[in-house]
């Protein structure tokens, strides 16, 4: 089945006014890896006139966000985490090299980074859907032009994200 967009938010508000913990979360991730493997889905909402970072919906209940995010180019970032929410990684074009680190220090003040070690890293390719829970540090790298669909807890434009440098 292809969803529209207001489909997939209806499905996703369902699901996550039912449960907001790891259930829940488990299932808008296996939504999110179908409707990112829907072509159809990809070149309707996820097309050319979107922005790095677009925000298509926002609870104003339960206060999750779906944020579509269009790279025309590569772009690598810097180990961090989404501080006290989560966020649903949804790959929908192109390529990424996903990150994963454990954390040595937590970072000093808001202006230093803390420590971290690489613990695994993974492609993500169009389909692949990945949970990032509180804390969870990561560092997307795209490898040229991609498209991904993104579920937040909360919008994340308005949380401090703690940042770390390799050890």
């Amino acid at each position: 089945m292809s969803y529209t967009l207001a489909q997939f938010t209806a499905e996703c508000r369902r699901i996550l006014a039912a449960d907001l913990g790891s259930a829940g979360r488990e299932l808008v991730r296996a939504l999110l890896s179908v409707v990112c493997s829907d072509p159809s889905f990809v070149a309707t909402y996820l097309g050319d006139d979107v922005s790095e970072r677009q925000i298509f919906y926002e609870d104003p209940d339960l206060g999750f966000c779906i944020v579509g995010h269009v790279d025309h180019a590569s772009r690598l970032s810097r180990p961090h985490d989404h501080g006290p929410t989560w966020a649903i990684y949804g790959q929908a074009a192109g390529q990424t090299v996903m990150t994963e680190w454990e954390i040595i220090s937590p970072p000093p003040s808001d202006d230093l980074p803390g420590k971290a070690r690489r613990a695994r890293e993974y492609l993500m390719t169009p389909g692949s859907a990945y949970i990032y829970n509180e804390g969870d540090v990561h560092s997307p790298w795209r490898c040229g032009p991609t498209r991904l669909l993104r579920v937040e807890g909360s919008n994340i434009a308005y949380i401090c994200s703690a940042h770390f440098e390799e050890v």
